[in-house]
């Protein structure tokens, strides 16, 4: 792996936090030199993240119990296939999925952001996708001088994707229902780990994505429900 120094605290908002939650400090962050070891890991990892997630989330911490667990089990997924494996260091290359539904301004981005960050300080390696659906599709569409299939592999071998506001578009088209059950199909049949978040509930979920795309992502995700008010209008953060 790549050697990172040490970080400075006040580059990495909430860090503190970050690190708590999981009983490290930033004392065993900053504690080894060895490239491969965790706290290095950890390093690049954080590194990484600022580069994915926007401003408005850069002290994103993970508050929703489920989302930790997640991230526990992502992490122990990696762990226990470098043992079988007898890989040099522990890699997301497979696991559970996971999927925040709520109504606009729960914090629904806020907490993936936050479990981007919070898989990052677990020290083992995981490279993440991000998207929104909007964004995704846009990226897809077919136009002059751009491959659509490579990419679409992009994010359908995403070791880690997060696809952000599934189920946005209120009338579905072709070419975006078969994009999600392309994209929905490969990662549940080949256990993907994705976290996926939606405005919509469960129900109108099935009504927007289709039968198909809807019972593979009730098998491959935990499905996590958000209440409460729209924190955009009482405090600025966004769902």
């Amino acid at each position: 792996m790549q050697y990172v120094p040490p970080l400075n605290p006040r580059l990495y908002p909430n860090l503190d936090k970050l690190l708590a939650a999981r009983d490290r400090t930033l004392d065993w962050l900053n504690s080894s030199d060895d490239p491969d070891s965790e706290p290095n890991i950890a390093r690049l990892s954080l590194t990484e993240a600022v580069k994915i997630i926007p401003i408005r989330f850069q002290a994103a911490v993970p508050t929703e119990p489920a989302v930790r667990a997640w991230v526990d089990a992502v992490a122990d997924a990696a762990r226990t296939e470098q043992v079988q494996r007898g890989a040099y260091l522990a890699s997301v290359n497979h696991g559970p999925s996971l999927v925040l539904l709520g109504p606009t301004g729960v914090g629904k981005t806020y907490e993936a952001y936050g479990a981007v960050r919070d898989i990052a300080v677990t020290g083992v390696v995981a490279r993440w996708t991000v998207t929104t659906a909007a964004d995704l599709y846009a990226a897809l569409r077919p136009r002059h001088g751009i491959d659509s299939e490579a990419e679409f592999a992009k994010y359908r071998n995403a070791r880690l994707l997060l696809i952000d506001d599934l189920g946005a578009e209120r009338k579905p088209t072709e070419f975006t229902e078969e994009i999600n059950f392309r994209l929905v199909n490969h990662r549940y049949e080949h256990q993907l780990p994705t976290l996926f978040t939606s405005n919509v509930g469960a129900a109108e979920l099935a009504q927007r994505l289709g039968d198909r795309v809807t019972s593979r992502l009730a098998e491959m995700c935990q499905r996590v429900s958000m209440k409460g008010s729209d924190k955009r209008r009482s405090n600025g953060e966004a769902a």
